[in-house]
């Protein structure tokens, strides 16, 4: 096959792997806006049965004009999977946009391995493993809300009604931007090439793909769990939140700055925590 021929190949692998991961972020955005419209939190605390009921149609904005019904109940199993779903799929479109250059990389290279009779495992297991990572986040953080909630230190827009604690959490996340472990997490991502020549390069068999994924995920997991926490500051259904902390993701990992962004951000994070626990002292 000649160089012309396989560089078109290439691009057209690329295309349709850049086509996938669009269709993956445009229906996990879809999801989201379609709770942030009309969207029901089991509440725990109060007496009776009844379960909080919120229009969230207005929350991008930070309105808060939610009507409440009078009443609280326990979370049931059934709402602890509703929130984990709301979790995982807010994480696939949330992370999708900044996994897609390693994505576009690995697709590219596979194309050619093939072409050159040393095929490797697919895309497919790669994102599946970094998935996982996020997936099992997910977990971590409905558990989490649901620990806030029955302290009743969300209200029903999922967000912090403290702001003493609001402020700690961007103090937090703020110097955690920061800190040596951010960096090391942030540069494995920022590097798709170096990150796959310190972990031995792409796999052939599909669970070591799968593994490679998984060691993906934990670096960017890393860099970007902190971020994550914030969702509980400015609510989690805050479609504009959710998209800025998303978009602030996507400015780390792909604009050449090395640790600019993150230690900007990481200042006025713990700038703005500080002014909210002074105020509220």
């Amino acid at each position: 096959m000649g160089d012309t021929a396989l560089e078109a190949v290439l691009r057209r692998d690329r295309a349709v792997v850049a086509a996938a991961l669009v269709v993956i972020a445009v229906l996990a955005w879809a999801y989201v806006l379609w709770l942030a419209a009309d969207m029901v939190m089991p509440v725990p605390g109060s007496a009776g049965d009844d379960m909080t009921e919120i229009d969230m149609s207005n929350m991008g904005g930070m309105d808060m004009g939610a009507t409440v019904a009078p009443g609280f109940r326990a979370w049931a199993s059934a709402d602890f999977a509703f929130i984990f779903t709301m979790w995982a799929v807010m994480m696939v479109g949330m992370m999708t946009p900044s996994v897609a250059p390693m994505l576009l990389l690995y697709a590219g290279v596979g194309r050619k391995a093939r072409a050159d009779g040393r095929p490797i495992a697919s895309t497919g297991w790669f994102f599946a493993g970094y998935l996982t990572v996020w997936v099992v986040f997910s977990i971590v953080a409905t558990a989490a809300q649901w620990l806030l909630a029955h302290l009743a230190l969300l209200n029903p827009s999922m967000a912090t009604d403290s702001a003493v604690l609001g402020g700690l959490v961007l103090i937090a996340a703020g110097l955690y931007q920061w800190t040596p472990m951010k960096g090391v997490c942030l540069r494995q991502c920022q590097a798709p090439i170096a990150f796959l020549a310190s972990h031995g390069g792409f796999r052939s068999a599909p669970l070591g793909a799968l593994r490679l994924g998984i060691d993906h995920g934990v670096y960017c997991l890393g860099c970007c769990w902190a971020l994550m926490a914030l969702l509980f500051v400015g609510g989690v259904m805050n479609v504009l939140w959710i998209a800025g902390i998303a978009a602030l993701v996507l400015l780390e990992k792909t604009v050449p700055t090395r640790q600019l962004i993150p230690r900007v951000s990481g200042a006025l994070m713990a700038a703005v925590g500080a002014w909210l626990v002074f105020q509220a002292l």
